[in-house]
């Protein structure tokens, strides 16, 4: 078994490049399908989400190939067929080949995609989108069926603006007869990126970015060349961690426009930016102001940054209030980030911090991706030694992170134990 042993107090110097954002690439892999000749996606991260990915294109047939930072696909030879539970179920993000096998085969059998326990996040959404389309939905045990004789245009209203589901929906759509609209669409850089790739191919999506998406169907999908936006989860981890222990600390390859919410609020904690085209620097502050947040979709602030922003928190002087909306299980950091010293109590969705408090080296756990992330925060911070279990969880989406955070100056090392 791995373990990341991070030794904390090391001032952090230097620049740290983002990668290829994990939830575009993550839609984008299974989008391939969809094309009729090679499909090249570059700025695609080296992580273990993507690397699955590619194992259930190949195990459908497709030629997949490698190379640094970019992957070509060639979806000619792929064979419909039932996708089974040891290799959908490594990743929630699996159910995006629901939407694109369904929309260039009519039919896709798989079982329910794993991923991350932080909360019950039901795909209840996409089956609905799907079955407006035209769809017949059976469900027998953990497998799905997903079967039409045509795919046809609809007016889909969203109850929730998810990201999956609008996603899933636009894959199912583009080659569907006549017109898709999609309302209360979620509204994510990363849906931006999708619709962009789907139209390179062809395809003719319309409003993407806002609440109402519009999706022309079409007979064809062609090959494409396409780039991966930067990550904002992991841009604004890294600032985060930069507010904590940064001096003069460089984060590179970021579009500064997308992690507004959390530049916004480290402005109002007292951290010094500097705000670039492309770039953000970041030093830590002498004192930090208690802050209050409370996750949003976007533009709202990213729940996949509320478990790294509760280790700032504890910095703060005076009470912090953190509010998630979107998950219910995204509180499970938090007795780990308790047996490190903080003082947080928890009530219903909301965690009341109390600072500033000292954090102390331990044996901690990363319960989920977003939740290992603050695990790192808080070891580069305390002090002495930390040890962070079932860290293949932040190997899912942090391309490199070992490297990266050597590179400017921390002392950690992966170990197998």
């Amino acid at each position: 078994m791995k373990v990341l042993e991070i030794q904390g107090g090391h001032k952090l110097s230097g620049t740290i490049r983002i990668s290829g954002a994990k939830n575009s690439s993550v839609a984008l892999i299974p989008a391939a399908i969809l094309a009729e000749d090679d499909v090249t996606i570059c700025n695609v991260p080296e992580i273990t989400d993507t690397d699955a990915l590619s194992e259930i294109l190949e195990f459908l047939g497709a030629d997949v190939r490698r190379a640094s930072e970019s992957i070509v696909i060639n979806p000619k030879s792929i064979k419909n067929k039932e996708i089974p539970a040891e290799i959908s179920k490594k990743l929630r993000a699996s159910y995006y080949f629901m939407g694109s096998l369904l929309g260039k085969y009519k039919h896709v059998e798989m079982y329910f995609p794993g991923g991350c326990s932080i909360g019950a996040r039901p795909i209840n959404f996409h089956l609905k989108g799907f079955e407006a389309l035209g769809a017949t939905v059976k469900i027998e045990g953990d497998k799905y069926i997903v079967d039409a004789k045509e795919l046809k245009g609809a007016n889909i209203y969203l109850d929730f603006a998810s990201v999956g589901a609008t996603i899933n929906i636009m894959l199912a759509a583009v080659k569907a007869k006549g017109t898709t609209v999609i309302d209360n669409a979620a509204k994510e850089p990363e849906i931006v990126n999708v619709a962009t790739f789907l139209n390179n191919m062809g395809a003719r999506i319309s409003g993407a970015g806002t609440s109402t998406i519009k999706i022309i169907g079409v007979e064809k999908l062609n090959g494409c060349f396409h780039e991966v936006i930067p990550d904002r989860i992991e841009a604004g981890t890294y600032t985060i961690i930069g507010a904590l222990i940064g001096n003069y600390l460089k984060i590179d390859n970021i579009i500064p426009e997308h992690i507004e919410a959390l530049t916004s609020k480290l402005i109002e904690m007292g951290v010094e930016l500097e705000i670039g085209d492309d770039y953000l620097i970041v030093n830590k502050p002498d004192k930090y102001k208690a802050v209050n947040v409370k996750t949003l979709v976007f533009p709202g602030f990213p729940t996949d940054l509320q478990q790294p922003f509760m280790v700032l928190s504890t910095r703060c002087s005076g009470k912090s209030v953190v509010e998630e909306t979107i998950y219910e299980n995204r509180f499970m950091h938090i007795p780990y980030l308790q047996k490190m010293g903080a003082d947080i109590e928890v009530n219903g969705t909301k965690a009341i911090i109390k600072g500033p408090t000292e954090l102390r080296g331990t044996e901690v756990e990363a319960t989920d991706l977003r939740a290992g992330a603050s695990m790192v925060a808080a070891a580069l911070i305390a002090k002495g030694t930390t040890v962070i279990h079932n860290i293949e969880h932040i190997l899912r989406g942090y391309e490199n992170i070992v490297e990266k955070l050597s590179d400017v100056g921390a002392k950690l090392e992966v170990k197998e134990i």
